[in-house]
């Protein structure tokens, strides 16, 4: 009797293949479907607006500073390389508008350029962001 009680015991054991099969398979499709947004990496005073709207799918931020330094992807760029990046981001990440977080003192010449690079690399939507009043 004691040998078919061992017996059993050993054959009692649970498989932890189809569970571990599934969390794999949950953890791929979670990275695949996850968006990678790419922020600007630095914090500008935003003008206030009376109107304002959130943009759902944005995924591409650009930052202007009040010196006119512009941020992409948490790193100084120059103004005429902007088109370029972005034509970079697209190629990882496809998207359709870019966010431009201009400072409050920023000079309008600065916001202009940046906005003809962004509408040459081929996005035509392009979105000012403003804090609530």
């Amino acid at each position: 009797m004691a040998r078919n009680r061992n017996r059993e015991e050993e054959d009692a054991s649970i498989d932890m293949t189809p569970m571990l099969d599934i969390v794999f398979i949950m953890l791929i499709f979670f990275i695949v479907t996850t968006s990678f947004v790419k922020e600007a990496g630095i914090q500008v005073n935003k003008p206030d607006a009376s109107n304002t709207t959130k943009e759902p799918s944005a995924n591409i931020f650009i930052a202007i500073r009040d010196t006119g330094e512009v941020w992409m992807d948490k790193r100084q760029v120059d103004v005429e390389r902007v088109g370029a990046n972005i034509e970079r981001m697209l190629a990882e990440q496809p998207t359709d508008v870019v966010v431009i977080q201009a400072d409050r003192k920023a000079e309008h010449g600065v916001v202009v350029e940046v906005m003809d690079q962004v509408k040459e690399a081929g996005i035509d939507k392009i979105s000012i962001a403003a804090e609530k009043k």
